[in-house]
């Protein structure tokens, strides 16, 4: 590896290290890393605890337990300079302890790290954020169709661990090797971690192939009910809405998402419906990439909050949303949304409040659209 020097037009070499020579020990150093930064792994995993030793009959520990966007848990085994023999059957052990854990029992473990690491946030309303804002109700954890993964992150693979690894990734189970390696220049420290197996070339067709096989299995009689739900509710909202005299929803098209949006005529700025188990809302949902941008367009609409909530007619909820990037201002109230005999009072809330929404909220956006494209 090489450090640029870009006013010198060179290259300069760093030198690999040991994480022993550094002094760096496994569990105070390279764990609390991964914890800190799971990205670097290359995915987004949410670390729901460190050193968890939760298993009946043992005292046994793994480093850290994650769940990825699937809400499959991973199990994450970190070594330093060597992997050791017995890696592979360690991690197994703890893929087979995890795998009987309930999505109850997933949300106090979770619960529990946040309140040791990160000064007790809520559990269901982190989860919430990283599945995208899903309903709490609507997260499956550990479900039958999702097997545990398995991470290990070492500075050297042994060869009866890449041997076993491998022959464990044939036979369906997932398995990610990363070779985590320490440099110096001078004082300075860096730290690479590469995918080493599989090749992010062979998962990505790996998993290409899985997702294809998936796909042509899939039939209407295993779509999730939920599913089923929302493209039937949506239908029926989007009949109502062409009779509105808010065309923002004209050829758009029922979902099985939880949400449904149109354009306001501003780049990253819709106007959303959002429905779910216990409540129906309109929103405008600000995300134009860049979180400074976002900021600007949320606060020079905050600026006239008192005119357009006059013209709304009721207060709207305005959140910046501080540990996101987008913002988002909302108009909501509490529906049993999956009951369909609510419907005929949800479906009248949803078409005025998006008409009062857009009203309210179309010279504003026009306004600020045209000072951001000047």
């Amino acid at each position: 590896m090489y450090k640029i020097n870009a006013q010198n037009n060179s290259i300069e070499q760093l030198a690999e290290k040991t994480f022993t020579e550094l002094g760096f020990r496994e569990r105070s150093h390279l764990q609390e890393w991964i914890a800190k930064e799971p990205s670097c792994l290359g995915q987004e995993l949410l670390i729901i605890q460190k050193e968890f030793d939760g298993f009946n009959d043992t005292r046994e520990r793994l480093d850290l337990l994650a769940l990825d966007k699937d809400g499959a848990l991973v199990i994450i085994e970190n070594k330093l300079d060597d992997t050791g023999r017995d890696v592979i059957w360690q991690a197994i052990k703890y893929a087979s302890y995890c795998s009987s854990l309930t999505t109850n029992q997933i949300i106090n473990i979770y619960q529990d790290y946040l309140n040791k690491y990160e000064d007790g946030h809520n559990a269901q309303e982190k989860l919430s954020d990283f599945f995208n804002g899903c309903d709490y109700d609507e997260i499956a954890l550990n479900g039958k169709s999702q097997d545990q993964r398995i991470i290990f992150v070492a500075a050297n693979f042994r060869k009866e661990i890449t041997s076993a690894a491998l022959w464990l990734i044939n036979h369906n189970i997932r398995i990610q090797c990363f070779k985590a390696t320490p440099y110096s220049l001078g004082e300075e420290l860096f730290l690479k971690i590469d995918q080493i197996i599989p090749t992010k070339e062979a998962e990505e067709f790996m998993i290409g192939m899985a997702e294809k096989a998936l796909e042509e299995k899939s039939t209407e009689k295993t779509m999730k009910n939920r599913h089923i739900i929302r493209l039937e509710f949506w239908k029926r909202l989007l009949e109502e809405m062409s009779k509105s005299s808010c065309t923002l929803f004209s050829g758009i098209s029922p979902s099985k998402e939880h949400w449904l949006s149109a354009g306001s005529g501003m780049r990253g700025v819709p106007f959303s419906f959002v429905f779910s188990k216990g409540y129906a809302r309109v929103e405008i949902y600000i995300d134009r990439g860049d979180k400074e941008e976002n900021e600007y367009v949320f606060d020079s609409l905050f600026t006239q909050k008192d005119k357009i909530e006059v013209q709304f007619g009721n207060p709207l909820i305005w959140e910046k949303l501080e540990t996101k990037r987008a913002c988002r201002i909302k108009y909501e109230h509490s529906f049993d949304g999956y009951n369909k005999e609510i419907w005929q009072e949800m479906i009248p809330f949803m078409r005025q409040s998006m008409e009062k929404l857009e009203s309210s909220f179309k010279i504003p956006l026009k306004e600020i659209n045209t000072k951001l494209k000047s």
